[in-house]
C-alpha cells in the first residue's frame, strides 16, 4: 500500500513539474512575440519621424489610437536596440525564461498612459 502511495505521488510529481514547464515555455514564446511585434511597431515609427519627417506627435496620431506618445517613444527606443537571439542578452538556455524581464514590461505595458 506504501508502495503505491509513493508511485502515485511520484506520478503526480512528474504531471506537475511537466505542466509546470509547459506553462513557463509558452510564457517565454508569448514574450517573445510580444518583443519581436513591439520591435517592429519601433521600427515602423522610426520609419515615420526619420524617413517621413513627421514628429512623434503627428506619427501617433496618424496611428490612432493605438499608441500614446509614452509608448511611441518607448517602441521607437526598443527598434534600435540588438535583438538577444544571438545566445546573448536577457534570453536563458533555451531562448525564453529571460524574456519575462525585459523592457517591455509584458502584454499591455504603457498602455495606460
Amino acid at each position: 500500500m506504501a508502495e503505491k502511495r509513493r508511485r502515485e505521488r511520484e506520478g503526480r510529481e512528474r504531471r506537475v513539474i511537466d505542466l509546470a514547464e509547459q506553462v513557463m515555455v509558452a510564457i517565454g514564446e508569448r514574450d517573445a512575440a510580444v518583443a519581436e511585434t513591439e520591435k517592429r511597431a519601433g521600427a515602423a515609427l522610426r520609419e515615420l519621424t526619420e524617413r517621413e519627417g513627421l514628429s512623434l506627435s503627428e506619427a501617433v496620431e496618424s496611428c490612432g489610437d493605438t499608441v500614446s506618445v509614452r509608448e511611441a517613444t518607448r517602441l521607437r527606443r526598443l527598434a534600435s536596440e540588438p535583438m538577444a537571439e544571438d545566445g546573448g542578452g536577457e534570453q536563458g538556455g533555451d531562448g525564453t525564461a529571460g524574456l519575462v524581464a525585459t523592457e517591455s514590461g509584458g502584454a499591455g505595458a504603457g498602455s495606460a498612459a
